[in-house]
């Protein structure tokens, strides 16, 4: 005799319980991404975003520098990579939110040329990264993983660091 259940939706999951009214959901769960336009609007969107996710996870005092942070990361990929879309991702892991930003501006073969976009890149992203250091986080770029390629920047923003930012 078979084991099979007889409904064919019997084997699929079940969907959790929903949060009690009023509250938030687990931090854990935190993943959200985004893929947005390469256009100048492009950092506005993503600082909108990222306020709206921090809220939903009741997180507001992470807000004044992840807002910053993700806007200053995709203002800089829409400037080295104008007119494609970009892709943002927002997780909360270990007790730090990290943001990230994927671009199709790939890394140079030619070494100069390589030290002269990082050297780019970098300068664009000064701002973002005293706000960064001012919430003991950490940030960096690379090629990206990504199937299309392009390049991956991404800031971490421990929460202790984050909340202090800007006395909040």
């Amino acid at each position: 005799m078979s084991s099979r259940p007889t409904h064919p939706f019997a084997a699929c999951p079940v969907s959790p319980p929903e949060p009690a009214a009023g509250e938030p959901p687990a931090l854990d769960t935190l993943t959200c991404s985004l893929t947005i336009p390469g256009e100048p609007l492009s950092a506005r969107i993503a600082r909108g975003a990222v306020g709206s996710v921090l809220h939903a996870y009741r997180l507001d005092p992470l807000a004044p520098a992840a807002v910053q942070v993700a806007g200053e990361l995709v203002a800089a990929a829409w400037h080295l990579d104008p007119g494609r879309s970009l892709y943002l991702s927002v997780r909360y892991r270990d007790d730090s939110l990290r943001l990230s930003v994927y671009d199709g501006h790939a890394p140079h073969a030619h070494p100069r040329l390589a030290a002269h976009c990082e050297a780019r890149r970098r300068a664009a992203l000064r701002l973002m990264g005293a706000v960064v250091r001012a919430c003991d986080g950490a940030w960096g770029f690379g090629e990206s993983r990504e199937p299309g390629g392009g390049t991956r920047t991404w800031a971490s923003l421990p929460r202790s660091g984050a909340a202090a930012y800007l006395g909040g």
